[in-house]
């Protein structure tokens, strides 16, 4: 399975790597491909190192104005010309979605997929994974839109919590009917 991860390219601290690193590590030894933003730093390299440490494929879609921070040994690298057309290909490039910590990248790239999936214009799998409670707030507010009738579709149609990687990755095989 071709899985897209948005997360963050920051430094972060071990309470985020090592989940991240935990995930990474379960993709790589399922044979899957990480479809992500192709940057050399930050919690997205923890991600791709973990993916090709463990035998996975690396396909990155950077931008052209962070091409410079692009992972050179991908399997396959594309560079966008701007931040839409980066969303779009990482998109086409997946079978599934997986939202890890980041910041407002990271939460514009997970409104745009929820927004499409709402919209009937996607059935990929979603998964956030909440990392250390990272998004409860968002799972709040998302709670409200739902009692408060601003989504037409349930919460849980559009995207599904996982507090653990192993539980984030079990959702997506089932969901797509990968053993």
């Amino acid at each position: 399975m071709k899985i897209c991860v948005f997360l963050s390219a920051a430094d972060l601290d071990e309470r985020y790597t090592r989940p991240a690193r935990e995930f990474a590590e379960l993709l790589g030894k399922g044979g899957h491909t990480l479809v992500w933003g192709g940057s050399e730093s930050g919690l997205m390299k923890v991600v791709a190192d973990g993916v090709q440490e463990t035998g996975g494929r690396l396909v990155g879609v950077s931008v052209t104005f962070l091409a410079a921070k692009a992972r050179a040994n991908a399997d396959e690298m594309v560079i966008a010309a701007d931040l839409a057309e980066r969303k779009r290909l990482l998109l086409e490039k997946s079978d599934a979605v997986v939202i890890m910590v980041g910041g407002t990248g990271t939460l514009d790239e997970a409104t745009e997929i929820l927004e499409l999936k709402k919209h009937g214009h996607t059935d990929k799998p979603v998964v956030l994974l909440n990392t250390a409670g990272f998004y409860d707030g968002l799972r709040t507010q998302f709670l409200r839109m739902e009692n408060e009738g601003f989504l037409p579709v349930p919460l849980t149609d559009l995207v599904f919590f996982a507090e653990e990687p192993v539980g984030a990755l079990a959702y997506l095989e089932e969901s797509s009917g990968t053993p």
